[in-house]
């Protein structure tokens, strides 16, 4: 499987989970038989947007992009540089 097609998988699997549009990809890890995609949602938005709420979320996929695993990481305000988390 493609790169961009892995991609594109782990954006679908995050978006029918969460049932939110995934705004960037932020991370791709290949590690011994897997894939380890990072992916950043739009979780609250916030008026201004600095504050909006962004959710990291990791989905490990199988070579041939099948869904392995699924975990959020954190959340942090879209303006946070240290991704401390909020």
């Amino acid at each position: 499987m493609q790169l961009g097609d892995l991609v594109q998988e782990a954006r679908r699997h995050v978006s029918a989970l969460t049932g939110l549009s995934p705004e960037t990809v932020t991370g791709l890890d290949h590690v011994e038989d897997h894939w380890v995609v990072t992916v950043e949602l739009l979780e609250l938005a916030r008026v201004p947007n600095t504050m909006d709420l962004l959710g990291t979320f990791e989905v490990t996929l199988s070579e041939d992009g099948e869904l392995l695993g699924f975990r959020r990481l954190g959340r942090r305000r879209r303006s946070a540089t240290d991704f401390g988390g909020v």
